[in-house]
């Protein structure tokens, strides 16, 4: 498979959670999902809340004919600012994560040792109000080649399972 078929298999297990957007996405993304949770905890009745908590997550799709390290780090930056001007920390804000999945038929060896090391969080209000991270994955589809930074680290079963 070559990136463009990866990524259409990719979305569409995406597609049950996540609200997919693949139309009149900026570029350099192919595609956007976005996830949003909010959970309540109440006591006997539901105007004693105990506590409540929103989540999201941001995931930005890119999809190459090859990649090397200057094209990661753009993509990484990108997704890292466009997913953090989404975050509107409040007082019952848990977290919003942001996930950067790249797919490309060649990757640089420098690229992928480069995905590893990516390590990107901030906290708001001393993580009072929440905290964002980004995660990162990228699969090279020609070999099957996998690199994902340690907050990723969920996402290399997903990977594997597209690969069969």
């Amino acid at each position: 498979m070559n990136a463009s078929e990866t990524l259409a298999s990719l979305l569409k297990s995406y597609k049950r959670y996540y609200n997919v957007i693949t139309e009149a996405v900026e570029a350099p993304f192919s595609a956007e999902a976005v996830f949003h949770s909010h959970d309540e905890q109440y006591f006997l009745i539901k105007s004693a809340r105990l506590a409540e908590a929103d989540s999201h997550e941001y995931v930005f799709f890119a999809a190459e004919p090859s990649l090397d390290l200057a094209a990661v780090k753009r993509l990484e930056e990108a997704a890292w600012e466009r997913g953090l001007s989404r975050v509107r920390p409040h007082h019952n804000h848990r977290s919003s994560d942001v996930t950067l999945i790249m797919l490309a038929d060649q990757i640089d060896k420098d690229a992928l040792e480069y995905v590893r090391r990516i390590k990107k969080h901030r906290s708001y209000r001393l993580t009072l109000q929440g905290w964002s991270d980004l995660r990162t994955i990228a699969m090279e589809t020609s070999t099957g080649t996998l690199s994902c930074n340690r907050r990723g680290r969920y996402l290399m079963k997903l990977f594997r399972n597209i690969k069969k």
